[in-house]
């Protein structure tokens, strides 16, 4: 039966306890204990039956509760400092204003990604890539950027995972209850839902905007599942990653075009656009339909002023992660901007091609991402790598070195991943500002004064903490699948509080390599036992593991089974204890609980990972093949690494090095180090390297950090940048548009005619010479072009590597109209040189010479070299 009217029915609270509807609705108290605490102190139980969601806990908490706390001075007291507390944090969030010292009229940055990871009431994240984007938000609130975040609202969310009877992995997809969860729906002026529509093949979708306030940070989410959209659109926002690839395309085109026209909608002008991973990038086809409906700009200026103000961050290593779509589909649905633009089909999907002259080439989310985009940037320095190796064909002529794909390492948000009792430890011996804190700050000195048994006492009681959470979460699992009054038991009973203690909790994709540690069954059996070797006789070893796999991974599925039917023939269910349904609130238990944190991927397939930084920041030492960000960590004093960095061709060989490599550092170091106690029972050693591992990591690898990066990196520039091209009705970016094309129409024409050398091929290191160089310009100008010397060592193959590029000086023309450029230089350095010319394009508005993707080197086949004095007769000849 549909109802005739529907109301939107919200707690009674006593007047006393209005504070209490204010603090549920802004996610701060996520990351603040205290109000945690507060809501615990409600009701306990119902805190947790209700997924930690203080808006549905107020909804079914019991009147004659409500009555009781508001006479409760106690209470009552609690909930005013918290009140406070919060108008305090959003009112003085100041690092934005101190270090913006001339922001842009209203400057604002949006922030789009496919899924927010912000707290465990609100399943709408799958991953990794989800939880950064949510720590994202709560530094930039932290810090007073102004942003906005831009995404979907899921219906159904992920999934929640189980296993059966077997150790297959099953999911469910429960339905979230929007009206109960901290949300807002956002209305117009006539307090109408806030509705956008969007053009989808042969009708237009309808989508409606809600309102999670993160701190200061506004996130807005799309749902359309309203009506008058029909079923197949009402579900486009019901799964995230679910469905096949049409319904991809359609998320897609409703998070990148639907995100820029609900911005609209809502009165907003960002300043600077984020693209997070390129699932939103169908942003800028928008933003230049917009610029040329409403502005009057060609395809090409809208272009130049769109990609002014776009970023991009990838986060994939490998080619199998990014969004590839057909061409035949991109056209279908994205057809009406090929027309709008004026350009054939071929121009259109070229934005989202490599090769351009491949028609049959699929296009490239990422792609068109990085060709819209004016700062680009990889999670990790060695992902940074990855991405110039991955991408680098887009720059063709360009040194991999040289590709602008920058590096913005990742962090995590400490107040949401550090213990609660830990952060008031920290508190008290760092201060309250460490969570912030920036690496080389005094404060950090400090960790080495917290004392060796509070910090091992504190953890201790976090690990019990953890066997607890385990015990209850596997015990309900069995429960729930009917398991039998044996599996109960052993749920109820697994785990050791006082054995050391390995966590693993990854998505389940197989390059993770979650059962490498099963590689020698026997082995791992005897380290688990206690009786790997002579000096770890009787010292236990049990693993914590939780991860899900896509419902599609039928490889990832299988790791999960291998694992439960490991510990069950080996009889090692109460050692080994696979987690089922890992979450944000599992995750917290787990990086403050363990002692060692475990990852080996395949290197180098891990962008970066952020789980490990967050039990660093619990002072856990981290057990990692380096990878991501543990190949830039100093893991010699915070943990220990797996192997050296090396890259392997055979996957076999390097299961089996690799291994071995994790069973002997298990054995020889890991286990004494552990177990090696003094009179009061503390491990003195391992409490040493848990500070190492507070003080190294908890600094540098935090979304503060990361978050100030792209401020003075990304959203900055990208504001000034496109303040500048907009000025004057877009006067800079239409001449930096009709600059561009006669570049690009005239570009093959210039050439290097000849290059003169002062000096013989030998040379003494800091002996000086002079290059001169004569080029032929033709339709372009010096204005136009910078001439470069790029000179460096020569390798074995021949090639210059890791060259060092410098300006050359202009000197005029020859008497046959070339334009002569010169420089004196020398080498610093002994051995094998080389040298070469290069020509990038030059304009005052160009954020970059490699922009325009345009490089012309000297070729040595063609260009006459010639061994020439400073006063050969083409210097004396330039005018």
């Amino acid at each position: 039966m549909r109802p005739i009217r529907t109301f939107n029915v919200t707690p009674a609270l006593p007047q006393r306890l209005e504070s209490l509807r204010v603090l549920a609705y802004n996610l701060h108290w996520d990351w603040d204990g205290e109000m945690v605490d507060l809501f615990r102190r409600l009701d306990s139980d119902l805190w947790a039956s209700s997924r930690y969601n203080p808006v549905l806990m107020l909804g079914t908490i019991s009147q004659a509760r409500l009555n009781e706390i508001a006479e409760d001075a106690g209470f009552l007291a609690q909930m005013d400092r918290a009140a406070q507390r919060l108008e305090d944090y959003l009112r003085d969030r100041d690092w934005y204003k101190k270090h913006r010292k001339a922001p842009v009229p209203g400057e604002c940055y949006a922030y789009f990604s496919m899924e927010f990871g912000l707290t465990t009431c609100m399943p709408v994240y799958s991953g990794g890539l989800g939880v950064l984007a949510g720590d994202h938000l709560k530094s930039a609130s932290d810090l007073g950027l102004p942003l906005v975040a831009v995404g979907l609202l899921y219906q159904e969310g992920y999934f929640a995972q189980y296993l059966n009877a077997d150790g297959w992995q099953q999911e469910r997809y429960p339905i979230n209850d929007f009206y109960n969860m901290p949300l807002h729906l956002e209305r117009d002026a006539s307090g109408e839902e806030l509705r956008i529509a969007v053009e989808y093949p042969g009708r237009v979708v309808y989508a409606r905007v809600w309102r999670v306030q993160v701190g200061t940070v506004p996130l807005y989410l799309l749902d359309t599942n309203i009506e008058p959209n029909n079923q197949y659109d009402q579900d486009i926002c019901d799964r995230l990653y679910g469905g096949d690839i049409d319904m991809r395309i359609h998320q897609e085109v409703m998070l990148g075009i639907g995100g820029i026209r609900m911005l609209t909608a809502l009165g907003l002008a960002p300043t600077a656009y984020h693209m997070n991973e390129g699932h939103s990038a169908f942003m800028a086809l928008e933003r230049m339909r917009a610029l040329m409906d409403e502005h009057g700009l060609s395809f090409a200026e809208a272009l130049q002023v769109a990609q002014a103000s776009q970023m991009f961050t990838t986060h994939t290593p490998v080619p199998a992660g990014i969004d590839l779509f057909p061409p035949e589909k991109v056209l279908h649905y994205l057809g009406h901007y090929c027309d709008r633009f004026g350009l054939g089909d071929a121009e259109f999907l070229a934005l989202g091609r490599t090769d351009t002259g491949d028609f049959s080439a699929p296009f490239s989310m990422a792609v068109l991402a990085i060709k819209t985009a004016t700062f680009i940037n990889g999670v990790s320095q060695l992902h940074a790598e990855v991405s110039r190796r991955m991408f680098g064909e887009l720059w063709t002529g360009l040194p991999l070195g040289e590709v602008p794909i920058y590096a913005i390492t990742n962090g995590v948000h400490a107040r949401s991943c550090v213990a609660r009792s830990t952060q008031i430890l920290y508190d008290r011996y760092l201060g309250p500002s460490w969570a912030q804190a920036s690496p080389g700050a005094s404060l950090w000195e400090r960790v080495y004064a917290i004392p060796d048994d509070e910090l091992w006492r504190n953890h201790e009681q976090c690990r019990s903490h953890l066997v607890v959470a385990v015990r209850d979460r596997l015990a309900k699992s069995t429960r729930d699948r009917g398991g039998s009054a044996r599996e109960l038991t052993e749920a109820q009973e697994c785990l050791d509080p006082f054995v050391l203690t390995i966590g693993f909790a990854r998505r389940f994709a197989t390059y993770k390599r979650a059962t490498l540690f099963l590689h020698d069954l026997e082995r791992i059996r005897q380290i688990i036992s206690g009786g790997g070797s002579a000096n770890s006789t009787g010292r236990r070893v049990q693993f914590v593991i939780a991860g899900k796999a896509h419902p599609k991974d039928i490889p990832g599925k299988e790791l999960i089974r291998s694992i439960v039917h490991f510990t069950r023939d080996q009889g090692l269910s109460r050692s080994i204890v696979f987690v089922p349904n890992y979450d944000i609130h599992l995750s917290r238990d787990m990086v403050a609980g363990c002692d060692v944190w475990l990852n080996n991927p395949r290197r180098p397939r891990e962008a970066s990972g952020t789980s490990g930084m967050k039990a660093a920041m619990n002072g856990l030492p981290n057990l990692s093949v380096l990878d991501g960000w543990w190949d830039e960590a100093d893991y010699i004093s915070t943990g220990w690494p797996i192997g050296h960095g090396e890259d392997y061709d055979d996957p076999e060989y390097q299961d089996d090095v690799e291994a071995n490599a994790l069973y002997d550092i298990l054995e020889k170091e890991v286990v004494p180090l552990f177990y090696e106690r003094d009179k009061d029972e503390i491990p003195r050693g391992w409490v040493a390297k848990m500070k190492q591992a507070i003080y190294f990591n908890t600094p540098r690898f935090n979304t503060a950090r990361m978050v100030k990066d792209y401020a003075n990196l990304g959203y900055f520039a990208a504001s000034d940048r496109a303040s500048v091209l907009a000025a004057d009705h877009y006067s800079p970016g239409k001449e930096l548009a009709t600059w561009q094309a006669h570049v690009a129409e005239h570009w093959y024409d210039v050439r290097f005619e000849e290059v003169a050398i002062s000096e013989a091929a030998d040379l003494r290191v800091n002996q000086s010479f002079k290059v001169t160089a004569a080029i032929r310009l033709a339709a372009l100008t010096p204005d136009d072009v910078q001439v470069e010397l790029y000179q460096g060592t020569v390798a074995v193959d021949g090639e210059i590597h890791s060259g060092v590029a410098v300006p050359m000086v202009y000197q005029g023309e020859d008497d046959q109209g070339r334009s002569i450029y010169a420089l004196a230089m020398e080498y610093t350095a002994s051995g094998l040189q080389g040298l070469s010319l290069r020509i990038l394009p030059k304009h005052r508005y160009l954020n970059s010479p490699y922009d325009p993707k345009l490089v012309l080197w000297a070729d040595p086949d063609s260009v006459h070299i010639s061994l020439e004095p400073a006063s050969s007769p083409m210097a004396a000849t330039a005018r």
